[in-house]
């Protein structure tokens, strides 16, 4: 397994408290990079500006990363551009969390 895919699945280790599902698939992350030297970029946003884990799991993402045996350094940019949005979300983390519209009615009339 490659480093970043070991990144990714650190990723899928962390879960935001308030839901049942992890940040990775809640769409959270916008993007995970490991450079050839092992310094890993994330950038990564919140489900609103006024998150009460705002101040937590960042830090607790970069935590994360930072175990990854490969990953020398982690550089964390939060970003709010674009928000997020439920549209972010995988199928399987709209299915834990009970959100309509999983299976497209394209997929349903076939």
């Amino acid at each position: 397994m490659s480093v970043k895919d070991q990144v990714v699945a650190a990723l899928r280790t962390v879960y935001d408290p308030e839901m049942p599902v992890n940040i990775y698939e809640l769409g959270l992350i916008y993007d995970a990079s490991v450079d050839d030297e092992g310094r890993a970029a994330i950038r990564m946003t919140l489900t609103a500006p006024s998150c009460p884990v705002a101040g937590s799991l960042p830090g607790e993402v970069e935590r994360a990363v930072r175990a990854v045996p490969g990953v020398t350094d982690v550089k964390l940019e939060l970003t709010f551009d674009p928000p997020w949005s439920k549209d972010r979300m995988s199928e399987a983390a709209k299915l834990a969390l009970g959100i309509e519209d999983v299976i497209p009615i394209e997929r349903l009339r076939r």
